[in-house]
C-alpha cells in the first residue's frame, strides 16, 4: 500500500525532464543577427549615426557612440527605407569597443519595419 501512495504522489508532480524556459524561449519574438545602418533621432538633441548588431519584431539591440539612459523615448530611422519607428531604451547600456550597446523596444508593433523576414517563434 506504501507503494501505490508513492506512485500517485510521484504521478502528481511534474516529471523530471520539464524544466524552466531558458530567456531565448521566454522571448516574445526571435532575435535575428543584422548589420544594418540606423539613424536615432532625439528630441532637442542631435542625431546619432549608428547600426544594429541584432533585430526583432518588437525591437533591436543598437550600436551608437554615445549611452542612452533607461527609459529615453526616441525615434529609429532605418536608413535603407528612410522609415521611422518611436522606440524607448529598456535597459541601460553596455559600453562596447565599437560604442554603447542599447536595447530598444518599439512603442507600437513594427513587424515589417527591418523589411526582413523574421523565423516563426519556438514558444
Amino acid at each position: 500500500m506504501l507503494d501505490k501512495k508513492v506512485v500517485v504522489a510521484a504521478s502528481g508532480s511534474r516529471p523530471a525532464t520539464q524544466r524552466q524556459p531558458t530567456a531565448e524561449e521566454r522571448r516574445r519574438a526571435q532575435r535575428v543577427m543584422l548589420r544594418m545602418p540606423v539613424t536615432v533621432h532625439i528630441a532637442g538633441k542631435t542625431s546619432l549615426a549608428g547600426f544594429t548588431q541584432t533585430v526583432s519584431q518588437n525591437g533591436a539591440m543598437i550600436i551608437v557612440p554615445e549611452p542612452l539612459a533607461e527609459g529615453a523615448k526616441i525615434s529609429i530611422e532605418n536608413t535603407k527605407t528612410q522609415n521611422k519607428v518611436d522606440a524607448r531604451v529598456v535597459r541601460p547600456p553596455q559600453i562596447t569597443s565599437e560604442g554603447s550597446l542599447i536595447p530598444v523596444e518599439f512603442l507600437s508593433p513594427s513587424p515589417q519595419f527591418w523589411n526582413v523576414f523574421f523565423p516563426p517563434s519556438v514558444n
